[in-house]
């Protein structure tokens, strides 16, 4: 319910404020899970996507959006639960195999997750080594991944930005990526192979320069 009364509010008026392009929505299964691979660049990108996709896609958010004191605090709490937010612990000990659980449930449930193999938003426009969670996912759950290459959505909000600005902003989704042809090779060399189409697809989605490392994770200030 607080989804669809989200969307139903966000998703005409996101698009009268930005008239967003989005491509390939037909690549999106209208059913069964699937998890939603795409470069980040903004913190915005977490909205950019379940609001050009045609079907619900949950991301994880840090769980003090929900923990917020009053209206201020309740509003937030409500917005992030609108828009299918996950809430998880970011300080805990185990707090990425609790992320990698979640999403899990997620998947198993039919439903469409969404993840930054990158693990943190590119700074200098560059497209980042992909870590392999998005590959054990997709194994794990037996779900295929849809890439997404967003662009422009790093001018809504720049990184140091108080306030959104007007942008011209593209989603692309691109063909799922099965995990059938990764069944039986070793584990460990199926992720990596398997994480390494997906970062290719999602670059020749978003135009980025592919990068040979891996993104530095901020610190907790950042």
């Amino acid at each position: 319910m607080f989804y669809s009364l989200g969307r139903n509010v966000l998703y005409p008026l996101s698009h009268a404020l930005y008239r967003p392009t989005i491509e390939g929505k037909e690549n999106m299964p209208r059913t069964g899970g699937v998890v939603v691979a795409s470069n980040h660049v903004s913190f915005i990108d977490s909205f950019a996507i379940p609001l050009a996709s045609p079907r619900q896609v949950r991301f994880l958010a840090k769980e003090e959006y929900w923990t917020g004191p009053g209206v201020g605090g309740a509003l937030r709490k409500g917005f992030f639960t609108a828009v299918g937010m996950i809430p998880v612990n970011r300080h805990s000990t185990s707090a990425a195999q609790e992320s990698l659980d979640k999403a899990l449930e997620v998947l198993r449930a039919g439903d469409a997750f969404g993840i930054y193999p990158e693990g943190t938003r590119s700074r200098d426009g560059r497209l980042y080594r992909g870590r392999t969670g998005v590959a054990w996912l997709a194994l794990t759950a037996d779900v295929p991944v849809v890439p997404v290459g967003l662009i422009g959505t790093e001018e809504i909000q720049p990184v140091g930005a108080r306030f959104p600005q007007l942008a011209k902003v593209t989603v692309r989704f691109g063909e799922p990526i099965g995990v059938e042809r990764y069944r039986g090779m070793p584990a460990g060399r199926a992720r990596r192979e398997l994480t390494d189409e997906v970062m290719r697809a999602i670059a020749a989605l978003s135009g980025q320069q592919m990068a040979d490392t891996y993104n530095d994770v901020p610190g907790s200030a950042a």
